[in-house]
Parts: C-alpha cells; structure tokens; sequence
C-alpha cells in the first residue's frame, strides 16, 4: 500500500479540488429534487448524495488506482477493511444530508487523505456557498471560492480570545450531552451550524471549539480534522488524546476540536 507524505499530498491538492468540485455541481443538480429515501439506519440519503459518490470514486481511481477508498454510501453496501498503515481515502460525498434536504446551505463534500492512521490532507466544499476550504498538514490550510479557483487565500486558527468564546455545535444532531458540556462554558457564545463547515469555522479564524461528545463515523471528520490542524487547530479525545481513526466499526466516540490548541486546557478558564 503507498504511503502519501505531506509533499506528495500537496502534489494532488490540484486534481482533488477538481473532483471535488465536479461533484460539488452534481449535488446541486438535485437541489429541487433530491430524491430522498432512508438507509437501513433510518438515516436519509438522496440521489446527490450517490452521485457525487460516484463521481468522487471514479476520480480518485483514475488519480491514485492503488490508493484504498473508504466512502459512506459504499461503506453501506459493502463493509470496507479498516486500513491501519499506509495511505488510504476517506470520502463523505454529502455531509449535512438533513440540511440539503431542507434547503439549507450548509452541507459539504469532503475527500481525506490518511497517512498511517491521521489525516493528511483535506478538502471541504461547501457546494451552496462555492467555497472550497483545503489543507495539507504541515503545510497551511487555504480557501478559494468556487468562481476563483486559482486565488487560494491562506486561513489560519485564531488565538482563544480572553472573553468569549465560539462554539460551533451541530445544527440537528445536538444531543444531551455535548450540550451540557457547553452549557458548562461561561462566556460561550454559542453558533449552531450543519455538517464539516464547523471545523472550517474554526480553521479560518471565526471559531474557537467544536465539542461533539456522541459516535461519529471517521469520514464525517477527517477532512476538517485535516483542513483544522493545517491551519494550526487540533483534534483530540476529550481527554486530549489522539482521536483513533480505522476501528472496526469506523466511529469516533467523541472529539474536541480546537481552533488554539496552546489555549485548549484553559477553555473553561
């Protein structure tokens, strides 16, 4: 299995953001009618969410053929391998399927590259706004507009500012506890908001945490954990270890993420 370091993974930025771009305008296709049914889950999945499945897979077949692919929609069919060492793809076509099908904006595409178990590299299009936020660990994070996509402009984590703090939380999966844990943060202000556009939040300056404290599967994460940390930020276990990627059933139990990872021990401060 080749393994991508972070110069090999800047190499591909380029193509990735076009793949993800072709399914970007896929899932706009759909907007009026997204064709819903529900998973075996109970979980709600459309035609954009399988066809920009479809046109990510293919892409990165032609770009990387020996490189593993694990995508949500696929993972449903067919339980993938967990992929320890090596590189491999983490693709979640459609985040934010509860937004898209009401006709919110923000839901994303996200492709991740994995090196021996962490994000590598990340890129998040919010299809709606035609923003793209992208990062490559150890070197920077950037974000480009749709319309202008040779202007990357450079993002980067803010410091913890001394009064209130940002909290991004999940616009329809807050559950009991996560928010009791930011019910306990004096001087939070805090903003709901849909799928993986939270970590971007917190990447390009806007934001200072992400608490989600329930299971969330690896490719729901992994590309804002990359955009995030490339951009200075952190994700860890809420005990501050390392968030454990490539289990058996692929979920994450619980995470925080940080947009000023020097500040994170003292958020309740």
């Amino acid at each position: 299995m080749p393994t991508f370091d972070a110069a090999a993974c800047a190499d591909l930025m380029d193509e990735l953001t076009r793949i993800t771009a072709h399914a970007a305008a896929a899932i706009l296709d759909f907007v009026i009618d997204p064709a819903v049914r529900s998973k075996a889950d109970g979980s709600p999945v459309t035609a954009a969410d399988e066809a920009a499945e479809a046109i990510i897979w293919d892409g990165l077949k032609r770009l990387a053929p020996t490189v593993p692919v694990i995508s949500e929609e696929h993972a449903t069919r067919e339980k993938p391998t967990p992929t320890g060492g090596g590189s491999y793809f983490l693709v979640d076509p459609l985040d934010g399927t509860r937004e898209f099908i009401a006709g919110r904006d923000e839901y994303t595409t996200n492709i991740a590259l994995m090196t021996d178990g962490a994000p590598m590299l990340g890129i998040i299009c919010a299809p709606a706004l035609g923003i793209f936020w992208r990062g490559v660990v150890g070197r920077g994070a950037d974000r480009i507009l749709a319309a202008d996509t040779d202007v990357p402009t450079p993002i980067h984590t803010r410091p913890r500012p001394k009064g209130e703090a940002v909290v991004m939380v999940s616009l329809s999966h807050l559950e009991a506890r996560t928010k009791s844990y930011v019910d306990g943060l004096p001087g939070a202000k805090l903003v709901q908001s849909g799928s993986s556009i939270k970590f971007c939040r917190l990447a390009e300056g806007s934001a200072d945490l992400y608490p989600r404290l329930a299971p969330t599967h690896d490719w729901d994460i992994a590309a804002g954990h990359a955009v995030l940390k490339a951009a200075g930020g952190s994700v860890t276990a809420p005990d501050g270890t390392n968030i454990i990627y490539g289990t058996n059933e692929l979920l994450i139990p619980a995470f925080l993420a940080w947009g000023d990872p020097a500040r994170a021990a003292s958020i309740k401060d």
